[in-house]
């Protein structure tokens, strides 16, 4: 009976182990990708303040959209890139005493379990201006989505900025009248969109909590303001 019972006790233990195994490479593989979305938002961010706008389309997938405020979608990298170039004076690069710092912060990233894809959401909080000219400052929250491609790169599927407000430096967010702190931009006037913005937006200082695409991380459950 105890040779019988050796293989038993034997195949049991490599059955946990390989269980084991799995679940470590589950975990890692979604460490990794948490950490490729990480990097890769804070890549958009350099790139974006320090006007170089190629680099920062290139991070988009193929098919990748950028959608800001009431702007509406921009779809793949070169319309992003020219967006982008449009939306900050229409240059290579900041026009002299530019001032177009894109802090991002308080990410909420969730990765799916086979590491090809994921959902982040993070805290916007931008720095406006011109020397000698105007400042403002920006309000709003990201809800994004990345995809890993083929090639085993990060790449942003969606990014979708929920502006808040954009508020005069020197009178602040307090003294905007409804609706003041949120208007299209020229650019996008001047080079359409592919699409419509996707969002309905009511903007400060109306309270807009944009839906969460990430559920709780300890319930489970979807989020509802």
């Amino acid at each position: 009976m105890a040779a019988l019972a050796l293989p038993a006790s034997a195949q049991a233990q490599s059955a946990a182990q390989a269980r084991e195994i799995a679940d470590l490479d589950a975990r890692v593989t979604v460490l990794e990708g948490t950490r490729e979305v990480r990097n890769l938002q804070r890549a958009v961010g350099y790139f974006i303040d320090r006007g170089l706008w190629r680099q920062a389309a290139q991070l988009f997938a193929d098919d990748g959209t950028i959608e800001i405020g009431l702007d509406g979608v921009y779809r793949g990298p070169e319309r992003i890139a020219q967006y982008l170039r449009l939306l900050h004076g229409g240059q290579e690069g900041l026009i002299y005493g530019q001032l177009n710092e894109w802090v991002t912060l308080q990410p909420m990233i969730a990765v799916a379990p086979d590491g090809m894809s994921a959902k982040a959401r993070w805290r916007d909080l931008g720095m406006l201006g011109q020397y000698k000219s105007h400042a403002e400052w920006r309000d709003g929250i990201y809800e994004n989505t990345y995809v890993k491609g083929a090639d085993g790169k990060w790449r942003i599927a969606s990014l979708t900025l929920h502006v808040n407000f954009v508020a005069p430096y020197k009178e602040g967010w307090a003294r905007l009248e409804e609706g003041e702190g949120l208007v299209r931009s020229q650019a996008s006037v001047d080079f359409p969109p592919d699409a419509p913005s996707s969002v309905d937006y009511t903007a400060f200082p109306a309270v807009d909590v944009p839906a969460f695409a990430i559920p709780h991380p300890v319930t489970g459950r979807e989020v509802r303001p």
